[in-house]
């Protein structure tokens, strides 16, 4: 039997994960149906408020903070990924691994703890006061802002633009940088006119997916009182009550998102640069001495300082103040609702995650490619949008099922299925599904498929192939997959807030509710946990990283 009728006869008997497959990109993109499907419906009056007075501040807060932040992000970003990509300096290794901490303090964290520290009771302002002398400006620390929102999300984001830039450079850019110096080009000529031109890809790359987390926050914008697109939704369904507006402007929302998606595809595909042979080196890196030295360790000491090192010691003093408070058995039962829902998400979405991902190995299609788009579409949309589209579905679902309920006595327009735990898990496994299956995608393609193949030839059937060939091949990946999805499901704050059932807390959630009832200093000991399973997840994914670079 040829390699082709094998491959023709393996997609043949794999029917069963195909239909698995569809069904987990159909439930993927429903939530998002509905949220378009809501343009098309009749306006109430609500919406015709909002759409006159309100509207145009929600868009205008929106892109200031999604270009504050770029731009911001990009000059950070790119310069560390540069500096640690081409340069040997003090410290360096350190430094480029805590580059990528803040990504384990999610940005509504990091609002609460500058907020508090900034404000004319804060431990700054309290030490200049008592220790110094010296009664500052207020304005000079007004962190409460739309300025202070940039800085939050540039110090804790920026990151992201780092990780793709800095792995571009470390593997992609050796032969363009080394004819520039052997030209005689100087660092400065070379970074503007080499490293920003063929790193454009992976720039935009990275902005893009800090476009996004700044669109889905929920939590730096309400606590500083800034009115996006997602703070607006909150305010319409829960101060208005006013679910068809929430709705309309969730769909508002997921068409910029829509078109933001566009326009990275497009920026991506405007210029590729790739060497003339298909022989690669890593760049190597000079090192940098005497005054230059300095200020490199400087300026990454400066940036790790504010974006890590300041939050986490702030967060530990306060725990120690407020921990006898907090921890009790309460605050235990927290942490078994944490542990539970995030488990239970895990095992949902990653067994779609492998089996959508072991179909589109097995495919190598246009089939298996707009699949592959179809779930991650998830991930791209903010939370409280994708809340929107849920909640949406499981009202319908209920409206449905209401001659059901009535038979068994539930009363004919009773909700059994919104607000429960099985629509937040729901919610969670389509919101993270892209993460866990691009974590089994990249598993699969450094695997490749000859050990299937010869499975195969041997006359195991698709699905033992898996389990005996497959499964064990890609346990890291899956692995993997499981710890980054669960470092997400646990910092999410809008999904969760606006799905839990009643009584339902989680970290995050909890730490809002601290943070909103002025009660920071309570805020820090479930903000900790958060970071510390970020910590773990971060530094578990960089140690897989570098493990695979070897």
């Amino acid at each position: 039997m040829s390699v082709t009728a094998l491959l023709r006869k393996l997609k043949r008997n794999s029917s069963g994960w195909v239909i698995l497959s569809v069904i987990g990109a159909f439930l993927a993109l429903l939530p998002s149906l509905y949220i378009l499907m809501g343009l098309f419906h009749k306006p109430n009056e609500n919406w015709e408020h909002i759409r006159q007075y309100m509207l145009k501040d929600y868009a205008l807060q929106s892109l200031w903070l999604v270009l504050g932040t770029g731009t911001f992000t990009v000059i950070i970003g790119v310069t560390l990924a540069w500096l640690v990509a081409a340069y040997e300096f003090p410290f360096r290794r350190f430094l480029a691994w805590m580059f990528v901490m803040p990504l384990a303090i999610p940005p509504y964290i990091a609002a609460y703890t500058y907020g508090s520290m900034l404000s004319y009771t804060g431990s700054v302002q309290v030490f200049m006061r008592n220790v110094l002398g010296w009664t500052p400006e207020q304005k000079w620390f007004d962190v409460m802002s739309m300025k202070g929102a940039i800085f939050i999300f540039t110090l804790f984001l920026f990151p992201y633009v780092y990780l793709i830039t800095k792995s571009f450079l470390e593997k992609q850019s050796a032969s363009f940088i080394e004819n520039a110096r052997l030209l005689g080009k100087g660092p400065l000529h070379i970074f503007f006119r080499v490293v920003l031109p063929i790193s454009q890809a992976a720039i935009v790359g990275g902005v893009s997916l800090v476009a996004f987390e700044v669109l889905n926050d929920f939590g730096v914008t309400k606590h500083f009182g800034i009115q996006s697109f997602t703070t607006a939704i909150f305010k319409t369904w829960f101060g208005m009550s006013d679910v068809d507006s929430a709705i309309r402007l969730a769909a508002l929302l997921m068409s910029f998102i829509i078109g933001l998606f566009v326009v990275e595809r497009l920026l991506r595909k405007r210029r590729k640069y790739s060497p003339t042979t298909g022989k690669t080196s890593p760049l190597q890196r000079r090192r940098l001495r005497g005054i230059q030295a300095y200020a490199a360790t400087s300026f990454g000491a400066i940036i790790f300082l504010f974006s890590f090192l300041v939050p986490v010691v702030q967060l530990i003093v306060w725990a120690r103040w407020t921990y006898k408070d907090v921890w009790n058995a309460k605050f235990v039962g927290l942490l078994v609702h944490t542990l539970t829902i995030s488990v239970v998400s895990i095992l949902l979405l990653m067994l779609f995650a492998v089996i959508i991902a072991n179909v589109c190995r097995m495919q190598r299609s246009v089939f298996a490619l707009v699949l592959s788009k179809l779930i991650s579409m998830g991930y791209s949309v903010p939370g409280a949008v994708l809340s929107i589209g849920v909640l949406a579905v499981f009202i319908s679902l209920d409206h449905r099922l209401g001659g059901m309920y009535e038979s068994f006595g539930w009363g004919e327009n009773k909700l059994v299925l919104s607000m429960s735990y099985g629509m937040l898990l729901f919610a969670y496994v389509i919101r993270f599904l892209a993460v866990g299956f691009n974590a089994v995608e990249a598993g699969f393609e450094k695997t490749g498929n000859r050990y299937t193949e010869a499975s195969r030839l041997l006359g195991m059937g698709t699905t033992r192939t898996f389990f005996k060939v497959d499964l064990p091949l890609v346990k890291g990946a899956v692995i993997t997959g499981c710890i980054l999805t669960f470092m997400e499901i646990v910092k999410e704050l809008p999904l969760t807030l606006l799905l839990r059932p009643f009584n339902f807390d989680t970290l995050a959630t909890k730490a809002y509710q601290y943070a909103s009832d002025e009660q920071i200093h309570q805020a820090s000991i479930p903000s900790l946990f958060i970071i510390g399973v970020g910590i773990v997840s971060v530094w578990f994914y960089h140690m897989m990283g570098e493990k695979q670079a070897k």
